[in-house]
């Protein structure tokens, strides 16, 4: 945004507890509030984010450049569901957001408001004109840290949003049920992400979501499985949901129980293993994730979590089924032989890749009588695969060819790794990905269906039935 633009907005100062202070511009709500200030690596899905409970009481840094390109989608409800089709919660939980440049004339089909006024309505301050690159080199260097957004002569304490119990803060107040499906699933809310009720009712089950404090025993009706739903803060503080998992686990012929993010360390803490706070933790769309069952069969995952189950505390009869293949942390856990599990990202994504959401059907097949089968095994047996035809980043404008080039460019250098031919139609020659020698065979070509065709029936590197 232009220096004459940010004249038009308010200053305020983001004062970090190590004294830094950061100055920036308000582009939402004026007011002053603390909390943990965490930042988040995903180039899209803004709305998503704001609107996940898992964020409850942090200040949020987005690491991508700008915000706001493509505006806020409209609170329209799904008739199939009864929610929100484009927000993952109710309302905005961050406690405020951080970033770098702020876009007030959003472009996109779905907009019906900016970002700003949507944080002013919900009462959410902002700032743009931040140093985000220092912020989170910073926050990576000295672990998350707590700050406060000032306006004017404000004076307020730092408070450390995870001396409270923000489950508590974040969950349903009563039991509510959504679908009609022939078998029934008990979620426990705490934090619970929309997408999740979607995704367990998308596969035929009837949803009852209870409160995260909920005692199963006063439930009048009859049901299939458990799931543990995300949220925010420290798991140690939500003693009687894991009270309610331990009883579920002794139980001698137990129901499937499937736990996501918080879900993943409750449903450790109850089998007996500890849990620990990470220096910054795991917040973005692009988190690398190996399945232990499946000889290094890497995920990329959406991520949002500050603790983290500790795997050499798990108990005998648990076993760790993924790990961060960046820092090494667990990322899921089962059990040898009895229907639980639980994986520390968010199969669900929304926003995020959704290369894992087939954990939903591990988890509705469980129900359903399927014999037991570790949750993160592939449903599809594939293949070697030879050859690849990779589509290139295409016509690109200013401050995209960066992020673009360099997805295609890597994923050139991982598939020769593993052996595989590569040919690769890119309309730009200006880009890394095109360089001699990197991919076998390059076509400079319009990327559209003709010459993609044409290319898959005459390309020596790939057979005609391809």
């Amino acid at each position: 945004m232009v220096e004459s633009k940010r004249q038009t907005f308010t200053k305020a100062v983001l004062e970090l507890q190590d004294g830094t202070q950061f100055e920036g511009f308000s582009f939402g709500a004026e007011k002053t509030v603390t909390g943990e200030c965490v930042f988040q690596t995903g180039m899209v899905g803004y709305p998503e984010s704001l609107t996940d409970p898992s964020y409850r009481g942090q200040l949020l840094v987005l690491t991508y450049p700008m915000i706001g390109n493509y505006g806020v989608p409209p609170a329209t409800l799904d008739p199939s569901t009864g929610l929100p089709l484009f927000f993952e919660s109710e309302h905005i939980h961050a406690s405020a957001l951080l970033v770098s440049d702020y876009c007030d004339v959003p472009s996109h089909w779905n907009s019906v408001q900016t970002l700003s006024d949507w944080l002013k309505t919900e009462g959410v301050p902002a700032l743009f004109g931040i140093d985000t690159r220092l912020l989170t080199k910073k926050i990576r260097d000295q672990g998350a840290l707590l700050g406060k957004i000032v306006f004017g002569d404000a004076a307020v304490p730092f408070a450390d949003p995870n001396l409270r119990n923000l489950v508590q803060e974040v969950s349903t107040k009563k039991v509510k049920t959504y679908g009609s499906g022939d078998k029934t699933v008990v979620a426990f809310d705490c934090g619970m992400k929309f997408n999740q009720i979607r995704c367990l009712m998308k596969r035929g089950l009837r949803v009852i979501v209870v409160p995260f404090d909920y005692d199963l025993s006063q439930l009048t009706e009859s049901f299939d499985g458990v799931f543990i739903s995300n949220g925010p803060g420290d798991p140690t503080m939500c003693r009687e949901t894991i009270r309610q998992i331990q009883l579920l686990l002794q139980a001698p012929n137990p129901k499937p129980v499937f736990g996501i993010c918080l879900g993943n360390q409750l449903l450790a803490l109850a089998a007996g293993a500890k849990t620990y706070k990470m220096k910054f933790g795991n917040r973005g769309h692009n988190q690398p994730c190996i399945d232990l069952t499946s000889n290094g069969r890497c995920h990329l995952t959406s991520q949002n979590h500050g603790f983290a189950v500790d795997t050499a505390s798990l108990p005998q009869g648990w076993l760790p089924l993924f790990v961060n293949a960046n820092d090494d942390s667990n990322e899921g856990i089962y059990h040898a032989d009895k229907p639980f599990f639980s994986v520390q990202f968010h199969p669900e994504a929304k926003a995020g890749p959704t290369d894992t959401e087939y954990l939903f059907d591990r988890f509705a097949a469980l129900i359903r009588g399927v014999p037991f089968v570790n949750p993160s095994a592939p449903d599809i047996a594939h293949g070697k695969v030879d050859k690849v035809l990779l589509l290139g980043s295409g016509g690109l404008s200013i401050g995209q060819a960066g992020e673009f080039d360099y997805s295609g460019s890597q994923a050139i250098k991982a598939l020769k790794q593993e052996g595989v031919t590569v040919v690769l139609i890119n309309p730009n020659i200006a880009t890394v990905q095109t360089t001699t020698g990197l991919a076998d065979k390059v076509y400079f070509l319009p990327l559209t269906p003709d010459f993609i065709t044409l290319r898959l029936s005459a390309s020596p590197f790939l057979p005609s039935s391809s």
